[in-house]
């Protein structure tokens, strides 16, 4: 048995009337492929929705520090120092500093008061970091009283402190351990993504139809008025989407702090914690829906099925099986005859490429997968993380 160097995770999952992810225009996301227009679920929204999911899978339950997203990371900095008793005018200097030595965002450089607290864009700053250079921003606040020493002790200390800052034990948190991130800092350390997203897509031509609406003013009503508060109009679509998952020994290294080819040479207690992610993302890909209007559409469906994939082959998309749009007049029964087409696929890629990859499956349908076991997604979730930790 190969080792799972590559995981892949396959899923079709269905959503009736909803608005799943818009664009600039408020439309429903679109995709051109093969012979169809398709609606689409934008990678970043599945992500966030992973991320912020609040159940007994949720990635925060894992006991591994999550990252903060935002642009005010250095007002959260800022305040933080001021809760930890350092003066308002020093925990400003400090805020004011770590940004001109660009930790955050060197394009905000020599910025002054306010403008100095907000950076261009979001930045992913992992909590034990932040943790770290508040403790270390405190005790020099308490060693230089006057701004001009306070900056130049953290310049200083930022350009010793790379080392310290790039070891700590999960340091740039869970986010960045999964999906990767990109800093400029010459302090902060970039993370390679241990898992990437496709776009999700639906298999068959986008079903698209404007709705349109109106709200009612209680008190006019009342009154005897028929007039309403508003007219609005939304597009909602309804699809059945094809989404790719693929994670990798990265995730070890990533969370570990070993490097990736060394993910199967290390003890199996090295790979627990990954193991356990991956355990919990199954889950929350199988239940956990996007979706915008969430309080008129109720978008919530669970995937009709998952397909895992594990081996030491690079991976390949499926997504070939609906490159030719499912005819939805012609289908009696679409879901069947999806699971039916990746069926195909991975028949016509084995029979190509022969790959060495071991299979197991969850699904709503009797369709057979070629060479792949039917299981619960309990199972399915267990099995996958008992192949990472056994390794080869």
């Amino acid at each position: 048995m190969p080792p799972p160097r590559f995981i892949q995770i396959h899923t079709l999952q269905s959503y009736p009337a909803a608005l799943l992810n818009r664009d600039d225009a408020g439309l429903a996301k679109r995709l051109p492929l093969g012979n169809a227009i398709r609606t689409r679920i934008s990678s970043q929204c599945l992500k966030r929705h992973w991320r912020m999911a609040d159940d007994r899978h949720a990635l925060a339950s894992l006991d591994v520090p999550m990252a903060v997203r935002s642009r005010e990371t250095l007002k959260l900095i800022r305040d933080e120092l001021i809760a930890r008793h350092v003066s308002a005018e020093l925990a400003q200097a400090a805020v004011e500093e770590l940004r001109n030595c660009g930790l955050l965002d060197k394009a905000g450089k020599d910025l002054k008061g306010d403008d100095a607290l907000e950076t261009g864009q979001a930045v992913l700053l992992g909590r034990a970091e932040i943790d770290y250079l508040v403790s270390r921003c405190a005790g020099l606040a308490r060693d230089y009283i006057d701004e001009k020493g306070l900056r130049s002790a953290i310049a200083e200390f930022l350009k010793e402190e790379k080392a310290n800052i790039d070891a700590l034990r999960h340091g740039s948190g869970l986010e960045s351990a999964l999906f990767g991130r990109m800093v400029t800092s010459d302090v902060l350390a970039s993370r390679d993504a241990a898992v990437y997203v496709a776009h999700a897509f639906t298999v068959h031509e986008a079903q698209v139809e404007n709705d349109y609406f109106t709200v009612v003013d209680d008190l006019l009503h009342e009154s005897g008025e028929r007039g309403s508060a508003g007219i609005f109009d939304a597009e909602l679509a309804s699809g059945l989407y094809y989404g790719y998952v693929v994670d990798v020994p990265q995730l070890v290294a990533n969370l570990e702090g070993i490097r990736a080819a060394d993910c199967f040479d290390a003890p199996s207690e090295r790979r627990e914690l990954a193991a356990r992610v991956v355990h919990h993302l199954l889950h929350l890909i199988a239940t956990v829906s996007p979706g915008a209007k969430r309080g008129s559409t109720a978008p919530f469906g669970y995937a009709s099925l998952m397909l895992v994939e594990t081996g030491d082959w690079q991976p390949r998309t499926l997504a070939g099986a609906f490159e030719t749009a499912l005819r939805l007049r012609e289908r009696t029964d679409v879901r069947a005859a999806a699971i039916d087409e990746l069926a195909k696929e991975i028949g016509k890629l084995d029979a190509a490429y022969g790959a060495p990859l071991e299979r197991r499956y969850c699904s709503l349908e009797d369709a057979p997968i070629p060479e792949a076991q039917r299981l619960t997604l309990a199972e399915l979730a267990r099995w996958t993380q008992t192949r990472i930790v056994e390794g080869a």
